[in-house]
């Protein structure tokens, strides 16, 4: 499946791994292309953070490959796929709960810029963009769930992501607070970015992502548009349940 295509930035071929005889991971193979925002879905236990994990580097799969802009990502560390361009969100925040926002986000901005003024400068520039310049000096402790979400996110840019990949960012969120994290996606993604978007809010899904890739049980099971996708009987049958779409 290995693509010299320019428009593929990260390439996914015939990934591979399992946990004590279960096989989380069986075969998969996808291809996110660069610059869109690409919807990750499938029912709890299809693979979807597993194959996140792998991707950035907290698992080592048993075999295939992982290629971004032309890298094999194998041999990889995490930093090494950090400095490379991957950037990632957890499911529960990781906020640095001892340092201020600022502080959290000049941390990460020392990954990627030589000088601290360059690395004060990038950590600003992050802090404006995701708006948090009036939070500059609280303690991210502090911070409602959002917040931290939000900072998140924000504290990937810093290093110059070329693929973030968030893993369920609107889990707990209210409608509101969901709405304000979509907008800040989409401004990621304007910049340039590649998202990988993991989620169960289809709503969200359908409107955010340009396509989805549909996992269940570690295997692709369909990938497109989305409509397209959730109204395919396999993926209704799999993941949406039978009244999908007829509320």
């Amino acid at each position: 499946m290995s693509s010299q295509n320019g428009n593929v930035i990260l390439e996914i071929e015939d990934l591979d791994i399992s946990f004590g005889g279960v096989h989380a991971v069986d075969h998969l193979s996808f291809q996110v292309k660069r610059g869109e925002i690409l919807g990750l879905i499938g029912p709890n236990g299809s693979g979807k953070s597993t194959t996140v994990n792998m991707i950035s580097g907290l698992y080592t799969q048993d075999g295939g490959r992982i290629i971004l802009d032309g890298t094999d990502l194998k041999r990889k560390s995490v930093m090494d796929r950090v400095r490379l361009g991957i950037g990632r969100t957890f499911q529960s925040p990781k906020p640095f709960t001892s340092l201020t926002v600022f502080e959290s986000l000049y941390i990460a901005a020392l990954l990627h810029n030589r000088s601290s003024q360059a690395a004060r400068e990038a950590a600003r520039e992050a802090m404006e963009f995701a708006g948090f310049s009036k939070l500059a000096d609280t303690p991210c402790s502090k911070l409602p769930v959002e917040r931290r979400k939000w900072l998140d996110m924000a504290r990937i840019l810093p290093t110059r992501p070329k693929v973030i990949l968030l893993d369920e960012c609107l889990a707990g969120l209210n409608p509101s607070e969901m709405n304000e994290s979509l907008k800040l996606v989409q401004r990621i993604n304007e910049k340039g970015v590649t998202i990988v978007f993991i989620e169960h809010v289809m709503a969200a899904v359908t409107q955010l992502c340009h396509r989805v890739v549909v996992l269940n049980e570690g295997r692709l099971l369909s990938q497109g548009e989305p409509t397209e996708v959730m109204r395919q009987e396999e993926v209704i049958k799999a993941y949406l349940g039978k009244g999908y779409g007829n509320a």
